[in-house]
């Protein structure tokens, strides 16, 4: 059957079909009923059924695949491999989860996970899921309030952290990081534990509160922790994401349903049976890495590259070699890193040989044609842009090669993939449009398996969210896009105030919340803008309080330090303008919009209603200046 049949039967009979994908995973106990969707717009997946994704990644597949590999974590900035078995990885993650159940971890309850790209990450998420405890990974990149304010909606019970990362030769303590954070934070847990990689001798150690991973491990190598069947709407991990209020979201998902979904899109999406290879380069702290870093991967049977480190060391054919080594057949990445990769010299794609590789996905911002066109005719392979969101979980928009491969158009992710039935709509009057006009793109609920079931503990802010922007009731995207002529869709950025950088969601409010908390700026907007490399980079206007005669540059310096000293270095701005004033409406609207189309050199649009029209020149004048600070700046 091929992929129109297939997808439309997904979507008009959706309990026939999805009864039928069921079967990809085990079962305790099976489930009474396919689909609840009686409280619209939520919904239950296998209602009645119990199952546990530890078992599914790793038990099940012991008898059959205990010596195959399952998990290479590389990390090419220590210059440490770990070839990790499925057998070797069942009793690592035993023995992670006998630590946790030590310290008072049991079902339910919430774990902050806070490591880099090392199997301690995973030993640590597949731990959590064996005993039914909710683990919450935060990126690494994440700074101290950023990590607070996740502690504090999650209120965890345990959180495991490592002595540092290291990007680049350089290590970053992480430890610091976590002590600030436990210090601000309203909820912190009773218990730290501490990944000790060496990486920073100095590491400080809180008597009673901080244990040592390493020591617990030894004590507890070999026991054996029985699995928590949970019933397949129970929460299986948070994923927070950014909002337009300044609060992160905490994406709530399932256990059956995302465990189905994922089964699925290893083989119809991604091409993949057990015994195969996939090289994510995703940090495990991205909804990218949760499902194809780990959980898909493992539940399929197959072997997944861990990689720490950038893509260009020790050499700009790092990912080609694991490629070569480990017969990866698929491979999964994003626009930003393949763009990191065009600046390099392209020799460095046929140095090794890739006779294994036929697909490269890449995901996490729209995809432009000369990187498509650099990396499919340097490789040789056939690049598959996909579409998805932290929400969704797995790909929305897609070809699927492992079913029935359409023709490749560069810029678009192809077509909806299983259960997801999509429009392209007006944002004002909620009406289709016509191929080829732009439009919000929305879902038709129910939401298939995989997708958020809610946001923890805030059922109203989910549905106001992503269910309260049209009379009828629709999953909005928040992302315009178009449709052609032959049903192919392609993304064209965001309806609301959260930029993509590098694939890294953001919220402007977040960064302006930062920038307000210095103690001479009057006044900020932020903005998303246009950037080669990351798709799109924080602009930051900002005025300062009257009698403040701290040189403009100085303080727009500050606000640059400030923004990574809360949110981050992911979130650092692009450039930073002080100006007299910012353009506003006359009930003080701040017209943000504005701003983003002077930056790109495009029209502000209709300013009858602003304030003050010095105010815009003053902005246009800055510009043309060049910005004070910022990572851009000249």
């Amino acid at each position: 059957m091929g992929y129109e049949e297939t997808w439309r039967r997904s979507v008009d009979d959706p309990e026939a079909f999805w009864g039928e994908q069921a079967a990809l995973i085990e079962w305790h106990v099976p489930p009474t009923r396919i689909l609840d969707a009686s409280n619209p717009p939520f919904r239950q997946w296998f209602v009645g059924g119990e199952t546990n994704l530890c078992h599914n990644a790793i038990d099940r597949h012991l008898a059959t695949r205990g010596e195959q590999l399952a998990i290479v974590a590389v990390s090419t900035e220590t210059g440490v491999t770990r070839e990790i078995t499925y057998r070797e990885l069942h009793r690592e993650v035993n023995a992670f989860a006998a630590t946790m159940t030590e310290l008072g971890v049991g079902r339910g309850d919430r774990v902050v996970v806070y490591l880099p790209n090392i199997a301690e990450a995973v030993f640590a998420m597949l731990a959590c899921a064996r005993i039914g405890a909710i683990h919450s990974v935060v990126f690494g990149g994440f700074a101290a309030h950023n990590l607070a304010l996740r502690i504090d909606d999650a209120e965890p019970r345990l959180l495991i952290c490592a002595d540092a990362g290291m990007r680049g030769g350089k290590v970053i303590p992480y430890k610091p990081l976590v002590d600030a954070a436990l210090r601000e934070s309203r909820s912190p847990p009773p218990h730290v534990l501490v990944v000790d990689r060496g990486l920073d001798p100095g590491m400080p150690l809180v008597d009673g509160r901080d244990v040592d991973y390493a020591t617990q491990r030894e004590r507890h190598l070999g026991t054996t922790v029985p699995v928590a069947w949970l019933e397949s709407n129970e929460p299986s991990y948070l994923l927070y994401t950014s909002g337009t209020t300044g609060r992160p979201k905490g994406v709530q998902r399932d256990v059956g349903g995302y465990a189905v979904a994922l089964a699925l899109s290893m083989t119809a999406i991604f091409d993949l049976r057990p015994g195969q290879a996939i090289l994510c380069t995703s940090d495990v702290g991205w909804a990218v890495g949760h499902s194809y870093n780990v959980y898909g991967p493992l539940i399929g049977g197959c072997t997944a590259i861990l990689y720490e480190g950038l893509p260009t060391h020790p050499d700009p054919g790092i990912w080609w070699r694991l490629c070569d080594t480990y017969g990866v057949r698929t491979m999964f990445s994003s626009p930003t890193a393949i763009r990191i990769l065009k600046k390099q010299d392209p020799a460095w794609l046929t140095r090794h040989a890739l006779s294994t590789l036929r697909w490269i996905f890449l995901a996490g911002e729209p995809l432009d044609q000369p990187t498509y066109d650099w990396l499919a005719q340097g490789t040789g392979k056939t690049v598959i842009d996909n579409y998805w969101q932290t929400e969704t979980g797995w790909p929305a928009l897609s070809l699927m090669p492992g079913l029935d491969l359409k023709p490749v158009k560069p810029g678009s992710p192809g077509f909806p993939t299983f259960g997801y039935r999509m429009r392209v709509i007006d944002d004002a009057t909620g009406q289709d449009k016509a191929p080829g006009e732009k439009g919000v793109l929305v879902i038709e609920p129910p939401l298939p398996p995989g997708c958020l079931t809610t946001l923890w503990r805030d059922d109203e802010r989910y549905v106001r969210s992503y269910f309260g922007h049209f009379r009828e009731v629709l999953y909005s995207s928040l992302d315009w896009a178009v449709r052609d002529a032959d049903g192919y869709t392609f993304i064209l950025g965001r309806t609301d105030d959260v930029i993509n950088v590098a694939g890294h969601r953001l919220g402007t409010r977040e960064i302006e919340e930062s920038v307000a908390t210095l103690g001479a700026v009057a006044e900020v907007a932020v903005v998303g803008v246009a950037d080669e490399l990351k798709g799109q980079v924080p602009a930051v206007f900002a005025t300062l309080k009257q009698g403040v005669t701290d040189d403009p540059g100085d303080v727009a310096r500050a606000m640059e330090r400030r923004v990574v000293e809360l949110l981050g270095g992911v979130a650092r701005p692009g450039c930073v303008y002080v100006v007299s004033s910012l353009p506003k409406t006359r009930s003080g609207k701040l017209l943000r919009r504005s701003l983003q189309a002077l930056m790109q050199g495009a029209d502000p649009g209709d300013l009858s209603t602003l304030d003050d029209p010095n105010a815009l020149e003053d902005v246009k004048r800055a510009i043309r200046r060049g910005p004070q600070g910022g990572s851009l700046r000249a």
